[in-house]
């Protein structure tokens, strides 16, 4: 069982990694400008407001998703696999099944409990097993 675990833990944290080497590669790029535009484009930077964030901001959104995940697969009470996070700027998004209401409350009390959360969404759907 803790061979199971390692490798979800390793597949968590890789696919976590691996997404967000396009942005690092992005802020990387010292033009100023997004790769493939004109460095001469015009950019007004005091209407910044895109959904996206920083890349600062994404890297720590990654790393909550990844603790969440983490908390998951060492919890035997939730089912890690069946139940998708997603963290953006903070807030935490919870989908996929639950075997039951209990399951579907100790993911989120898990959520609740880890450090960057500034609030949950909890779309999680009951199926019970058949």
């Amino acid at each position: 069982m803790k061979t199971t675990l390692k490798l979800a833990l390793a597949a968590i944290v890789s696919v976590s990694t691996a997404a967000m080497l396009p942005l690092t590669a992005h802020a990387a790029d010292n033009t100023g400008t997004a790769t493939g535009t004109s460095p001469n484009t015009n950019r007004d930077s005091s209407n910044n407001n895109s959904s996206s964030g920083t890349v600062g901001t994404y890297v720590d959104d990654a790393t909550v998703t990844t603790r969440v995940k983490a908390k998951f697969a060492e919890d035997k009470s939730v089912g890690a696999m069946s139940i998708g996070v997603e963290t953006v700027q903070g807030v935490v998004q919870l989908s996929g099944f639950a075997k039951s209401a209990t399951e579907k409350r100790q993911a989120e009390r898990l959520v609740r409990g880890t450090p960057g959360v500034k609030s949950i969404r909890n779309d999680i759907v009951v199926r019970p097993a058949p």
